[in-house]
Order: structure tokens, then sequence, then C-alpha cells
């Protein structure tokens, strides 16, 4: 009698071995995490965001949208954004019906198949 074993058709798993696995990789997680910098102090200037030496204006004014991080993505691929944009309405029952016609091909594409 295997106590844990789950047979599968190709092989088996045990479960309290990988839950001993699991344990041993938490352990070692946890020691290397031990292994780390033990200087660091809460409500000092080390946990201040590194500005280039720049001082840190308010919270407002140093946010950086998503528009601004993906600038260059969206730009090289304006051509490809302009359209969808155009497409996109909000509309709940028109992203259904685009679902619905493109499982449609889909199914007909594999039919043909």
């Amino acid at each position: 009698m295997h106590i844990g074993l789950l047979e599968t058709g190709s092989g088996h798993w045990n479960a309290i071995l990988w839950v001993i696995i699991t344990v041993i990789i938490g352990f070692g997680v946890l020691w290397i995490r031990n292994k780390g910098e033990d200087r660091y102090k809460k409500g000092t200037d080390q946990t201040k965001p590194f500005l280039s030496g720049n001082p840190e204006v308010s919270k407002e004014d140093s946010h950086v949208g998503a528009s601004h991080i993906y600038w260059g993505f969206t730009e090289a691929l304006k051509k490809y954004y302009e359209p969808l944009v155009k497409l996109h309405t909000g509309n709940i029952n028109d992203y259904s019906g685009w679902i619905v016609l493109m499982m449609a091909i889909i199914f007909i594409i594999v039919g043909v198949n």
C-alpha cells in the first residue's frame, strides 16, 4: 500500500513528497533572504526613492502615467492602434459580437481542415 501515491495513466504523483520538497525550498528561500543586508533602517533616507540626485517633489507631481511609460511602444505601433481605438466603443454587446464572430471564423477554419 502506497500512502499519498496517486496513480495516473502516465506515472504517479506523490503528494507527501511534493509537500516535503515545497517545505525544503521554502526554508532555502528564507535562509537566502536572511543572509541579506541587515543595515536597512525604516524611516530614514534609505527609504526615499533615488531620483538621480534630484530632490523628491510631491507624489502627484512625480507620478508617471502609463501613457508616458509606453509612449515609444504606442508611437511605433500607431498604425496598428489607431484602427483599434476607432473600433473600441465600450459597449459589451459589441465585444460579445466580436467574440461570436471570431469563434465562428475559427470553427469554419477548423471544420474545413
